[in-house]
């Protein structure tokens, strides 16, 4: 895992790329490296910051360079023995055991034509002398990042949006549409970016520039596909193991010349992958948290750290307990600089202060469960939205009688907050919509006549263009079948959710703190075997990922596999009726956000006393304004670059 950054054809390259090496030393303080070369009628530049994990010689340096071709990687190929192997029967020698080398010797065979056969997470640049051509490529589920910025037959990227705002000499700007998506989300979708000239080289795909001027794209895997095959083989009959698929995939996150630790929170996901890994790695080492018990009596939060605990007693696992209670004053602008876009979910900071943690301890790798929720139906949403079609068929009375009542009760008081009620008058915000809406609205922060009186009058009409993205993509895909509703909800978090918000802040949580962090449910062929599965064996009644509690139950203690879903996030309304009040209110009355007209400080000021008088629950909502107005002051004054 690593950073990697470059210029082609770029006024001033070597400088740039010095530069952009330079901001992402953070994700790799073990090394740095440079390479050159002309291109056309200017040159190439490339610049990687290593973090060693596997093969810590010199022999595994970057850029690496053999055979008229030059790379700059970054990411892990989990099925690099085989592929070393099968280069090797036709004759290709290696002279280390790194997986570069392994990626570097399959382009130079396969080209393109090595992409299908990548299973890992990956984004790279290679640069062929012979040709001049530059090809970036990025893993086929989004889990590595990869920015680039195209101007004339010029071309920079790197792994942060940072080092291109540095690279650009502040000249970037903000674009209004990727402001509007990220305060319906509380993040930017993988298709749009905070800033208007920057774009994200989509999953599973990869771009060439030729020195002539000429740029191509392709394709070499696109989840909607995957899903069809998914579709098509369980029509045939076929039913993975996913028992096995899983382990499998968990078996090959372990392949490290480091020490690998894990997340466990105590749930489902996090509890399979740990009790899988020790298996393979007995005593290996974990990192949970837990809250300030104020904080969590306030949120009614449940007591994640009991099964953490005894799932790591079973397995002989290593548990360290770290404590969340941090100084948000002082982290949110920290944060808010690491995730690069403006992310509103306070889980980076746990993500951060746990990589910190393990960091600190000798841990350069972590496993985490993230993805199976999205996989498999894990999320709340997801019930909810099958439950709003049986509650649509109560009499229309019925149904106004009992939203009236549960929007009388209130979501806290000054002394504890009302998780059921939160989560009731969320259920009737969108139970009675149609099924895109409905599910859109179950997981973003507003509606949209909320969402147009929240923002300036000059962004209103990229409302509109957003909310119409999201419906194009729930849409775009051939799961056709009317009862197949869960499964369309999987894809379009997949899509979405999963590279938008989870993978995002994930990695740049954890590089932040130099640590690399692997999601062996985020697989390719996890996820095929996952979208074998009809939706309704991944929730079956009242149960979300039965199929996957189904894998589980033979290995974790049954109290594990059917506990309640825990919440990887943090105390927020405690934090904001208390650690953030004041800066709520500066920014509400005096913020950049409100003075350059993008937010309207009426529509915050009833959001802010809503929430004080516990009526409705904004915490989240305000959490972000706050998020989004630290980085619009960074990336409009330039701290950015």
């Amino acid at each position: 895992m690593c950073g990697i950054a470059g210029t082609y054809r770029w006024p001033d390259g070597k400088t740039v790329t010095d530069r952009l090496t330079d901001i992402l030393a953070h994700r790799g303080p073990d090394g740095s490296g440079r390479y050159a070369h002309p291109a056309g009628d200017g040159d190439v530049q490339l610049g990687h910051r290593r973090l060693a994990v596997v093969d810590l010689s010199g022999t595994g340096a970057q850029p690496m360079v053999a055979d008229g071709l030059a790379l700059t990687y970054n990411g892990e190929l989990y099925n690099a023995p085989e592929l070393r192997a099968e280069l090797a029967a036709a004759g290709v020698r290696f002279r280390g055991t790194s997986d570069t080398e392994v990626l570097l010797r399959a382009w130079r065979r396969w080209g393109t034509g090595c992409l299908p056969r990548l299973r890992g997470m990956f984004a790279f640049a290679v640069f062929d002398e012979r040709t001049g051509d530059l090809v970036l490529v990025r893993d086929q589920l989004g889990v590595k990042p990869l920015f680039l910025l195209r101007r004339g037959p010029g071309l920079v990227f790197a792994s942060e949006l940072k080092a291109l705002a540095a690279a650009a000499g502040g000249s970037l700007r903000v674009d209004p549409a990727a402001l509007v998506a990220s305060l319906l989300y509380y993040w930017v979708p993988d298709s749009r970016c905070a800033y208007r000239e920057v774009e994200k080289l989509p999953p599973g795909s990869w771009l060439r520039c030729r020195p002539d001027g000429r740029v191509e794209r392709g394709r070499f895997w696109h989840l909607k596909e995957a899903a069809a095959a998914g579709r098509e083989r369980a029509a045939r009959g076929e039913r993975p193991d996913l028992a096995a698929v899983v382990e499998e995939s968990t078996r090959r996150h372990l392949r490290s010349d480091v020490p690998v630790a894990a997340f466990l929170s105590g749930g489902l996901d996090s509890s399979y992958l740990t009790a899988l890994a020790a298996r393979h790695r007995p005593g290996i080492s974990a990192y949970t948290i837990g809250f300030r018990a104020a904080d969590a009596r306030f949120e009614a939060m449940p007591d994640d750290l009991r099964h953490a605990r005894h799932v790591a007693g079973r397995f002989g696992v290593d548990l360290h307990e770290i404590e969340i209670a941090p100084d948000v004053l002082d982290l949110l602008p920290r944060m808010t600089y690491h995730l690069d876009e403006p992310i509103g979910d306070p889980a980076a900071i746990n993500t951060f202060l746990i990589c910190r943690a393990a960091r600190d301890a000798g841990v350069k790798v972590m496993l985490s469960g993230m993805g199976a929720d999205e996989l498999f139906a894990g999320y709340r949403k997801h019930l909810a939205n099958l439950v709003a079609l049986r509650y649509q068929r109560v009499p229309r009375p019925l149904r106004r009688a009992v939203s009236a009542a549960v929007h009388r009760l209130p979501v806290a008081t000054a002394r504890r907050g009302y998780r059921s009620v939160r989560f009731a008058q969320r259920f009737l915000s969108f139970a009675e919509l149609p099924e895109e809406t409905a599910f859109r609205r179950s997981y973003t922060m507003y509606d949209e006549p909320e969402l147009l009186a929240l923002v300036g009058p000059d962004l209103a009409g990229t409302v509109e263009d957003v909310l119409t993205e999201h419906a194009d993509v729930y849409w775009d895909n051939t799961l056709d079948d009317p009862a197949d509703f869960v499964n369309r909800m999987c894809l379009a978090d997949s899509r979405m959710f999963l590279p938008g918000l989870n993978l995002a802040y994930t990695d740049r949580a954890s590089m932040a703190a130099s640590t690399e962090v692997r999601v062996p449910y985020v697989d390719v062929d996890v996820v095929e075997a996952a979208f074998a599965v009809p939706g309704d064996r991944k929730v079956v009644g009242r149960r979300g990922k039965a199929v996957l509690k189904e894998a589980a139950a033979p290995v974790l203690p049954r109290e594990v596999v059917h506990r309640p879903k825990g919440l990887f996030s943090a105390p927020l309304r405690a934090w904001m009726s208390r650690d953030l009040a004041p800066l709520v209110r500066e920014v509400v009355h005096d913020g950049v956000l409100v003075r350059d007209g993008l937010l309207r400080r009426e529509a915050l000021q009833r959001l802010v006393a809503e929430d004080a008088a516990g009526r409705r629950d904004f915490s989240k909502h305000l959490w972000h304004v706050l998020t989004l107005e630290y980085w619009y002051r960074g990336a409009t004054s330039g701290e950015f670059g």
